[in-house]
């Protein structure tokens, strides 16, 4: 649509776009990419939205599951965010998984929506034990944007900016980005959109606070991998996923404030 006029908009994903850290399955999730639906409606009132994330989908389950679903309600602005759960298993080449991202891209774009997607930060940075992966992340980001540019997505930015490794923008299991944290992602979404009402302050450090000493980090720790490193290796052992059983929570385009 010209000048950012949107009447359908459809988010594809893992569980970033699906809104975990920002609210939870009682009281229900919001994510980066509701809080997106929000600003485009605020200068498009007509818009609708589906959410078609699941969490610890792969961009290959992302492809397979949710592109079909997708074009069928012809979107005139689509979200593509995946890859991070790739980035954590055994097997990793970017790509190989950029490729399915490319291949949705391509689609998207032929049937006439406007594409976004996003870098991803360092998540070295955010979790300690995760630092061996933190090459893997940089390679995911170098081929994402390659693969953007061939297609004339837009890409917000999010690696190139500190305040993105932030531990306030975090949710306590450092998996997922805190409500703070999907504020801002969608803001830089919005802002690569070029939506009205856009601009970079989600790039603007958050006041400086005083951090926990040696001892204190290094309890942290522990009881971060206790509580969420434990648990996650334990699936993956096992073969099994957090999104076993589930579906996407916004299947079907609808105004904002309806529920499915």
């Amino acid at each position: 649509m010209p000048n950012g006029e949107y009447l359908r908009y459809v988010a594809l994903g893992d569980s970033q776009t699906e809104g975990l850290g920002d609210g939870d399955d009682t009281v229900g999730l919001r994510g980066w990419a509701d809080r997106l639906a929000e600003h485009a409606a605020a200068a498009n009132p007509g818009l609708q939205y589906a959410n078609l994330a699941v969490r610890g989908r792969v961009a290959g389950q992302v492809h397979r599951e949710q592109l079909g679903p997708a074009l069928a309600l012809r979107p005139d602005l689509a979200t593509v965010v995946a890859g991070v759960n790739d980035v954590l298993r055994p097997r990793f080449d970017a790509a190989e998984v950029v490729g399915h991202l490319e291949e949705m891209f391509v689609e998207l774009t032929a049937a006439g929506a406007r594409v976004a997607t996003l870098t991803f930060p360092d998540v070295g940075k955010v979790a300690p034990a995760a630092r061996p992966l933190s090459s893997r992340v940089v390679d995911l980001n170098t081929h994402i944007r390659a693969a953007a540019a061939r297609h004339g997505v837009a890409v917000a930015e999010i690696d190139l900016h500190p305040v993105a490794t932030d531990m306030r923008l975090w949710s306590v299991d450092r998996l997922h980005t805190s409500s703070l944290g999907h504020a801002r992602i969608a803001a830089a979404v919005a802002q690569a959109l070029g939506l009205p009402g856009s601009d970079d302050a989600w790039t603007h450090p958050l006041p400086p606070q005083a951090l926990p000493g040696g001892l204190r980090s290094a309890a942290a720790e522990l009881r971060w991998a206790a509580a969420f490193l434990g648990p996650w290796l334990g699936r993956r052992l096992r073969g099994r996923s957090s999104g076993d059983g589930r579906t996407a929570k916004r299947p079907q385009l609808l105004p904002l404030g309806v529920v499915s």
